[in-house]
C-alpha cells in the first residue's frame, strides 16, 4: 500500500528507516501527519509505552523531529535484542 510523501525531506528520511526496519506508518489523524507503529507491540517491546509513535505534519525543527523518529525505531528494545543476543542473556540472568 502507498502513502502519500511527507513534506519535510529529513522527516520522510526517517519514516523510510522505520519501514526499513519493519514499522508499519499510517497516515491521516487529527493533529498529527501520521503515526508509526512498532511490528512487535507485545510485552517484552517496553510495555508499548514506545510501540506508537507520532509523526508531525509541520514540526518546529523538522531535522530534530527525524532524529527523534529514528531513535524510538532505534532503541525498540526487540530491535536491540536481535542485534545484541548476549546483551538479553545477560539481563535474565
Amino acid at each position: 500500500m502507498s502513502r502519500s510523501k511527507h513534506p519535510k525531506p529529513e522527516v520522510e528520511a526517517a519514516i523510510q528507516h522505520a519501514e526499513a526496519h519493519g514499522w508499519i506508518v499510517k497516515t491521516g489523524g487529527s493533529h498529527a501527519w501520521g503515526k508509526m507503529y512498532c511490528p512487535y507491540n507485545d510485552e517484552t517491546c517496553r510495555c508499548g509505552e514506545f510501540c506508537i509513535a507520532s509523526i508531525w505534519s509541520t514540526p518546529k525543527n523538522p531535522g530534530n523531529h527525524a532524529r527523534q523518529l529514528k531513535r524510538v525505531v532505534d532503541n525498540c528494545a526487540r530491535e536491540k535484542a536481535k542485534s545484541h543476543p548476549d546483551h538479553q542473556e545477560n539481563q535474565d540472568e
